[in-house]
């Protein structure tokens, strides 16, 4: 019988627990349906600190409507199938050497991380869809590492002893499969949480009972194996072998660690790269239910907060090419973050219950989370920039790893020489759909991001309750919830209220009923449950034309090739459109991801004032199958400028808002709707410097 580990009512379930009966036999547990787990859970240590929220498994979420359509696109593209578009993949999981970039003698180096990274989101993806082929193509992978580790091996790394872990052995490679070990380690708590087979669990606890936790760095480079933490964690609210913890908890009372703490709280934030600093930065949070120390949540919101001030872009994330990068129209985010950032806020929202970290998700995944991968899904880039006017602007220089800077923009199967963007792109659509939905710590139900889909959980005593959720969402502004439970049930169901949102008006059975949201931005609707009841959440949206100037680059060492990098003023000013939760762009018609169709003017700038009085939003039907075109269900007419307007890497927005020009009127979609765009436009008339709602 598997155990389960209960903090109150705080469990961390394999899918079984959590599901109706009804569910098919591949994602089922298979000894879980139907037992008490409250008696299983008897004695359980739990955090000092309650979670408000709890995660649920692969697969108690379901996509539904324009959502399905793009997670089915990821099966039949690149989650599907880049095991056959690249070796690293074919080859990265199995253990032994083979020519690829980055492949250490014995086999481990980056691509142990690259297809770590695919796994994970291969195995979400499966399990949420319950997608057979995908099941079987997860499945045969996992098993070997689950399988080796049970059979002798210590570690995720081709389950060998843990020595090839110790950083001190081998500063590179240690590194590199260190790090690649959380990835993998993340990908079978997923796995074992959408199947309650006893074995993935007992490979966990194996492997994480004395896991060599390095020494956590200041720096955001090079990477660090600390971010173990994720699925140490888990595996102890799913095991509750106190050694597991024991280890998590060592490891932060270290003086170093200590130190980082410290500094971060003292505003002293180390630049670096920007994957590293998303994956570290939750890491003092991931300790403080478990210590009650205040000190290390506040050094990651700290951490956090002064990085978006420093190099925060209108997409929802920090840029980075591939270091944090400042502040500007043509500086980078790379594919990487889309997930890595995410996965942060998620377990900050775990962690803190605010809404402020489902917001932030929300904006991430409508924005920057559909702008690098092709409308089909078949081909994806390195970077996105919020302004693409052409494939090769702002200049040939040079990017990441493996090329210049073009090639990081262009799409392809595998989106660039280095592999880690391909592999972490295939965590976005399922880590989204999986936090679309929590328990609550007293046995109720969270909405805590919005879309179609349906759910399938426990409540209350154990009984089962599915809901539907019918909307377009953020296409629209009404969210149609539908309860069905196996019979009448008393529990909290929580509603997320947006903070962008003013005048949001919820509906029970036809009748209003009285908000009341709490400190963390939740409507609660407390009462007793029965079979059809509706429930109509309506979140009107406002625009909101967003003010600042672009910043100079870090001055670092890293960008000593980049032209703009050596201007150590710049104080351009721009101005951005926001609907609710979406950002929007000015479209540039393309022919593919990679061609604009030419001749298309961009050359328009924004009056904050005129913008927010006379803008328009249009609305029209939702398309019968949903790919990201750029004729949106929802768009804006907006008063603009058109001026003489001719930007260059080294001027790529007016360094003072624009003077004359001719009046115009300029079409809006969503920036996810994009390949070629202007999200960050040149300021007319007023100036920049705040914040003008509509």
């Amino acid at each position: 019988m598997m155990r389960t580990v209960a903090f109150g009512w705080m469990l961390v379930l394999p899918a079984a627990w959590l599901q109706g009966s009804e569910q098919t036999e591949s994602a089922r547990g298979r000894d879980a349906v139907g037992a008490d787990v409250r008696a299983l859970c008897a004695g359980a240590k739990g955090p000092k600190i309650q979670y408000p929220l709890i995660p649920l498994p692969p697969g108690a979420v379901r996509p539904a409507g324009w959502l399905n359509d793009w997670a089915r696109a990821a099966a039949e593209g690149i989650t599907g199938h880049l095991d056959e578009r690249a070796d690293v993949f074919k080859h990265g999981y199995r253990g032994y050497h083979f020519e690829a970039k980055g492949v250490k003698a014995n086999g481990t180096g980056w691509p142990l991380e690259q297809c770590a990274y695919w796994l994970d989101g291969l195995v979400r993806l499966a399990y949420i869809l319950d997608d057979p082929a995908l099941i079987e193509k997860a499945r045969s992978r996992l098993d070997l590492v689950v399988d080796g580790v049970n059979r002798g091996g210590e570690s995720f790394v081709y389950w060998r002893p843990r020595g090839i872990l110790d950083v001190e052995m081998d500063k590179v490679n240690g590194l590199f499969n260190n790090w690649a070990h959380s990835h993998m380690g993340r990908a079978l708590v997923a796995y074992y949480q959408a199947t309650g087979e006893r074995r993935i669990l007992d490979a966990l606890v194996k492997a994480y009972r004395d896991y060599p936790l390095p020494e956590f760095q200041v720096g955001f480079y090079p990477v660090n194996g600390m971010v173990n933490l994720d699925p140490m964690l888990d595996t102890y609210m799913m095991s509750g072998d106190e050694k597991v913890l024991g280890n998590a908890i060592a490891a932060v009372r270290r003086p170093g660690f200590e130190r980082i703490v410290a500094q971060w709280n003292g505003g002293e934030i180390a630049h670096g790269h920007t994957v590293i600093f998303y994956e570290n930065v939750r890491v003092p949070a991931l300790m403080y239910p478990w210590t009650g120390d205040r000190r290390l949540l506040d050094a990651t919101l700290g951490a956090i907060a002064l990085a978006e001030r420093r190099h925060g872009l209108p997409s929802g994330l920090v840029s980075g090419e591939e270091y944090l990068a400042g502040i500007g129209s043509t500086r980078n985010v790379e594919t990487c973050n889309v997930a890595a950032g995410p996965w942060t806020f998620q377990w900050l929202l775990r962690i803190t219950g605010d809404r402020v970290w489902a917001d932030r998700m929300e904006k991430v995944f409508f924005n920057a989370g559909p702008a690098p991968i092709a409308r089909d899904f078949q081909t994806m880039s390195y970077y996105q920039s919020p302004n693409r006017m052409s494939m090769t602007f702002p200049g040939d220089r040079p990017g990441c790893p493996g090329g210049q800077l073009g090639d990081s923009y262009r799409f392809t199967p595998i989106g660039h020489p280095v592999l880690c963007c391909v592999g972490n792109c295939n965590r976005i659509i399922p880590n989204f759909i999986m936090g679309m939905w929590m328990a609550t710590e007293d046995r109720g139900l969270a909405a805590t991001l919005y879309g179609p889909c349906s759910l399938r959980a426990r409540v209350a005593d154990g009984s089962a309750v599915e809901i539907t959720c019918e909307t377009a969402y953020p296409f629209e502004e009404e969210i149609r919830m539908t309860v069905r439970p196996e019979r009448e049930v008393d529990f909290p169901l929580c509603l997320r209220i947006p903070a962008w949102c003013r005048g949001p008006s919820i509906e029970v059975n036809g009748r209003p009923v009285a908000q009341e949201v709490d400190g963390r931005g939740f409507a609660r609707l407390r009462r007793v449950w029965s079979n059809g009841d509706r429930v109509i959440l309506r979140l009107p949206m406002h625009t909101e034309i967003i003010e600042g100037h672009e910043t100079p680059y870090p001055q670092d060492k890293y960008y000593q090739k980049r032209a703009l990098s050596k201007l150590t003023e710049i104080h351009n000013p721009f101005a951005c459109v926001t609907h609710g939760p979406l950002l929007f762009a000015l479209p540039i018609a393309d022919k593919d991801p990679n061609e604009p169709v030419g001749g298309t003017a961009f050359n328009y700038a924004l009056d904050a004032a005129s913008a927010s009085d006379a803008s328009r939003v249009l609305r029209g039907p939702m398309p019968g199958h949903w790919s990201w075109g750029l004729d949106a269900p929802v768009k804006m007419l907006v008063p603009a400028i058109q001026f003489d307007w001719q930007p260059t890497e080294l001027q790529p927005l007016p360094a003072a808002p624009v003077e004359g020009g001719k009046p115009a009127s300029i079409t809006l979609v969503p920036y996810g709707c994009t390949r070629f765009r202007v999200s960050m436009f040149p300021v007319g008339g007023g100036g920049a410097g705040g914040a003008t709602k509509k």
